[in-house]
């Protein structure tokens, strides 16, 4: 795949050329980026255009912001486009409405280019590869959701260094330590948020009764714990026996946190222990019914697990009715879909696994599972 930077060519122009006047500040020893439409497009300088140089100056902000004329480039694009900021978020913002998150990805780049300080753009880029995680981790391509929490995890760092801070960096940091089972790191860049933000509006005041509902359920539970947390780990490591050593002993003295029953069906799961683990995911359906339980974060987590236990040992109709009520709450969960998908080939139903697979494509077109399966069942066609 042909890198964006492959398309630019960079020029100089004398002063008396018509698009200096374009430029303030113009200088003509200084070589111009121009983005042509493909790689290997042909290049005329009387077809050139103020709005290719403009566009080529994006693409270096975007893909290359070592290079050595970058606050030449920059002057002129803050001369030109004072108000290109709030443009160029409102355009990704839309972009990532309709689902093109590459382009998204490459506006905000462009715009951490033109200011590597302005630290609301990089809170974008970690909300957007926080948005892109999730979705690759729906879709069962754990690789590429892991090298977008990492990115998530680097961009939310530095968003959360700003000066003075942004309580919304903090704020959205600790969901995204949440779902990584980082309690520890959660509830603290949480009562962080709850010490800064200042902000009285009712959106303001819901965060903080969130975050504090977050941060108490942590420490009431222990979640936080160096067990808790290691037996994650070596769950993501592929270390499924030593990660039951520590969730047991965490469970030694927390034996009614749903949480430990949630990575104990886990790690039993991925052993193929189908039986104990489905009777530890419904222990921990069992404890999540306490009012404030955070059970709402996991639910869909359980219920898919659970599913796939219930799948290996042949309970397909009661698969079925814990990912039917998964997606009663996430409706849009490709996972769960693609996993009704799976629990209707395994009843022999192709008809119906197909649908179930078409629909997931029309919520992402490129998930890899639902692409694979109907391309099976085409064949057996």
């Amino acid at each position: 795949m042909a890198h964006p930077l492959d398309s630019l060519v960079f020029i100089t122009i004398p002063a008396e050329h018509h698009l200096s006047s374009a430029f303030p500040g113009f200088d003509p020893s200084i070589p111009l980026p121009v983005q042509l439409a493909a790689p290997d497009a042909e290049f005329k300088v009387t077809e050139l255009t103020r709005e290719m140089v403009l566009a080529g100056i994006l693409t270096v902000f975007a893909w290359d912001s070592e290079n050595a004329q970058i606050e030449y480039y920059r002057s002129i694009m803050k001369a030109v486009h004072p108000g290109i900021r709030e443009e160029m978020t409102e355009a990704a913002i839309l972009k990532i409405r309709n689902g093109d998150f590459d382009l998204a990805e490459e506006i905000f780049r462009s715009l951490r280019g033109l200011d590597p300080e302005d630290k609301i753009t990089v809170l974008n880029l970690a909300l957007l590869m926080d948005e892109r995680a999730d979705n690759m981790r729906q879709a069962g391509l754990d690789e590429e959701a892991e090298a977008f929490d990492a990115s998530a995890f680097e961009f939310y760092r530095d968003a959360m260094t700003a000066e003075p801070p942004v309580p919304t960096a903090f704020f959205n940091a600790g969901f995204f330590y949440l779902k990584q089972r980082n309690y520890r790191k959660a509830r603290e860049v949480l009562e962080t948020y709850l010490k800064i933000e200042s902000s009285e509006d009712d959106t303001a005041k819901h965060r903080k009764e969130k975050a504090k509902e977050i941060v108490d359920n942590i420490s009431s539970r222990d979640l936080d714990d160096d067990l808790f947390k290691s037996a994650y780990d070596f769950i993501t490591m592929g270390d499924e026996e030593r990660a039951l050593e520590q969730i047991r002993l965490f469970m030694e003295h927390h034996p009614k946190v749903w949480n430990a029953w949630f990575l104990l069906g886990w790690a039993l799961r991925r052993l193929e222990r189908w039986e104990d683990a489905r009777a530890a995911f419904m222990q921990a359906l069992e404890l999540g019914k306490v009012p404030n339980s955070g059970i709402e974060s996991g639910y869909t987590d359980i219920c898919n697990e659970l599913s796939i236990c219930l799948m290996e040992l042949g309970e397909l109709a009661e698969s079925r009715r814990w990912l039917v009520s998964a997606l009663e709450e996430d409706s849009e969960n490709t996972k769960i879909i693609s996993n009704l998908g799976m629990v209707a080939l395994r009843a022999g139903n192709k008809t119906e696994a197909e649908g179930f697979f078409r629909t997931v494509l029309e919520i992402d077109p490129k998930d890899r599972l639902a692409l694979e399966m109907l391309a099976q069942i085409e064949g057996e066609n």
